[in-house]
């Protein structure tokens, strides 16, 4: 309970430094005249700078712990969120989120890693979609509670108070984490060995598309693209886009954790994340339609969220493949694709909207949101030929 805890605080606070960006944009935007490019870019930074460093997380925990590992990590994401408070141009942004994702780039991993270690392999699944689930509060966080504090002290004076938070919780990763002991072997220990070892596992090869795009479509419309969409479609100021996105945000929490037991209650896992990447698939399809109604385009969005979070069985379907000696550069090579996916897809989308930037706000939001489903339709083709991998009794 408490390795649980100690992480689940400091996953609240990497969930809301992948999501703020959607509250505050429009004013962010103002303030520093950035265009949709430039906001698209500012999300993929933070992707950059979590995606670059997941090859030596995955070495650290292998071979140092997570202990020291997750903790002086965080340091960099107080110093991103310090640089975030004080920027006062386009680059330094670009910086400070860099510095953010970095920071972030441990904690998931390192909670997991432990699960996979401690915890019997039944329950893997479990632990990882309750800590996602619960941690998830930080999306709550970074929405009516954000939009709230910035518009009472300004989003500077709400990211000074997140840097503090972010210290406070890498200290108590240092003082309350003990690293399990470690597992010699006489297999690759180099920093990308262990990688090539696990790109020969061919049970893995089916899940790399689904992996790459299930949640990068959920991390760019919730983390960047969900609040302009309610901003421009529908005319939302601050807050009310805040209470908006917490819709969304709250529907994530709750399918996270809805998901965790699902494996063994249904005896799969390709199955449970099959139906809830084909049930986001056509929730995104649904956001395209031509008249939707706030209301409706809410309740969407909320489907969209809860079942779009098949993040923690998608990765215990991955990790049932990985042995234990690789374990950790395992678990950080699946969550190159899953954050890295998502690196890739918010430039791009970020292009895409000043492309469309001529055109009516709800017919660039269609053509975004079915670009989206289709990605989804893709890889959930490749997915079905890859192996059920179902939990033991």
């Amino acid at each position: 309970m408490r390795v649980f805890l100690t992480f689940l605080a400091a996953y609240v606070l990497s969930q809301f430094y992948r999501s703020f960006l959607a509250v505050i944009a429009p004013e962010l935007a103002h303030e520093l005249m950035l265009d949709a490019q430039a906001l698209g870019n500012l999300q993929a930074f933070w992707i950059l700078g979590f995606v670059v460093t997941q090859f030596p997380v995955g070495w650290a925990l292998d071979t140092l712990g997570p202990r020291r590992t997750v903790s002086l990590q965080m340091l960099a994401a107080v110093a991103g969120a310090l640089l975030f408070a004080t920027a006062h141009s386009a680059f330094a942004l670009n910086i400070a989120m860099l510095l953010i994702g970095a920071g972030c780039g441990s904690i998931y991993m390192g909670a997991i890693y432990l699960f996979g270690r401690i915890a019997a392999p039944q329950r893997f699944a479990l632990l990882c979609s309750w800590l996602l689930g619960l941690g998830t509060a930080g999306n709550l966080l970074a929405a009516s509670p954000l939009a709230f504090v910035a518009q009472s002290v300004g989003w500077r004076g709400a990211m000074m108070g997140m840097a503090a938070a972010t210290a406070l919780s890498a200290l108590s990763v240092l003082l309350l984490i003990r690293d399990p002991v470690r597992i010699t072997t006489h297999g690759s220990r180099g920093l990308f060995g262990g990688v090539g070892d696990i790109l020969k596992i061919r049970n893995l090869w089916p899940l790399l598309p689904i992996t790459a795009v299930s949640y990068a479509v959920v991390l760019a419309e919730r983390g960047l693209w969900a609040g302009p969409y309610f901003s421009s479609v529908f005319g939302l100021e601050p807050v009310a886009r805040g209470n908006a996105l917490l819709v969304m945000a709250a529907a994530m929490s709750a399918g996270a954790m809805a998901y965790g037991p699902l494996d063994r209650l249904l005896g799969t896992r390709k199955w449970v994340v099959f139906g809830g990447v084909a049930v986001t698939a056509l929730c995104f399809a649904a956001l395209a339609l031509p008249g939707l109604s706030l209301t409706a385009a809410i309740m969407v969005m909320g489907l969209l969220g809860g079942f779009g979070m098949t993040y923690g069985v998608l990765m215990a379907h991955g990790r049932s493949f990985v042995p234990d000696h690789l374990l950790g550069r395992g678990i950080t090579l699946l969550n190159v694709l899953f954050i890295g996916g998502a690196g890739v897809l918010q430039p791009l989308s970020g292009a895409l909207m000043k492309r469309l930037a001529g055109v009516p706000p709800e017919q660039a939001y269609a053509t975004l949101h079915l670009i989206f489903a289709g990605l989804l339709g893709l890889s959930l083709i490749v997915y079905a030929f890859s192996q059920d991998n179902p939990p033991k009794a």
